[in-house]
C-alpha cells in the first residue's frame, strides 16, 4: 500500500509563493497517477494538478499559470510549485496516488477509484491578503 507523506504547506501573503512536496513509497510508481487536491472545510475536495506515469500532466482551470506538477523520480517525490498566490488558494493540500490511471485531465487523473489508492495526510497553505 502506498504510503504518502506531504510537506511544505504554511502561510504566505497573497501573492507569494510555495512550494508543496509529496513523498512516496511502498508502491510501484509507474502504475500510479499523482494528483494533488485540496480542501475547504465544508467544500467538497477539488483537484488541483496531476501528473500521469508518463509525465503528461494537468492543472485545474482555477490555478491555471499559477500551479505546476512535477515529479522527482530519483527520490520518489511529487512537487506542486504554486506562485502568485490568492486567499482562495487557501486549503488543506493532499497528494493522493491513484492506481491504474491513463491520462490526466482537468487537474485529476482519469478513470475510477480503485481500492489500491493512497492518499497523504495533508498540509495546511494559509494565503493572507
Amino acid at each position: 500500500q502506498p504510503h504518502l507523506v506531504e510537506s511544505g504547506g504554511g502561510e504566505v501573503q497573497a501573492g507569494g509563493s510555495l512550494r508543496l512536496a509529496c513523498a512516496g513509497s511502498g508502491f510501484p510508481y509507474d502504475n500510479y497517477c499523482m494528483a494533488w487536491y485540496r480542501q475547504v472545510p465544508g467544500n467538497e475536495r477539488e483537484g488541483v494538478a496531476a501528473i500521469d506515469k508518463g509525465g503528461d500532466t494537468s492543472v485545474a482551470d482555477s490555478v491555471m499559470g499559477r500551479f505546476s506538477i512535477s515529479k522527482d523520480s530519483a527520490s520518489n517525490t511529487w512537487y506542486l510549485d504554486m506562485s502568485s498566490l490568492k486567499p482562495e488558494d487557501s486549503a488543506t493540500y493532499y497528494c493522493a496516488a491513484e492506481y491504474g490511471r491513463v491520462g490526466v485531465y482537468g487537474g485529476m487523473c482519469r478513470g475510477l477509484k480503485t481500492a489500491l489508492d493512497a492518499w497523504g495526510q495533508g498540509t495546511l497553505v494559509t494565503v493572507s491578503s
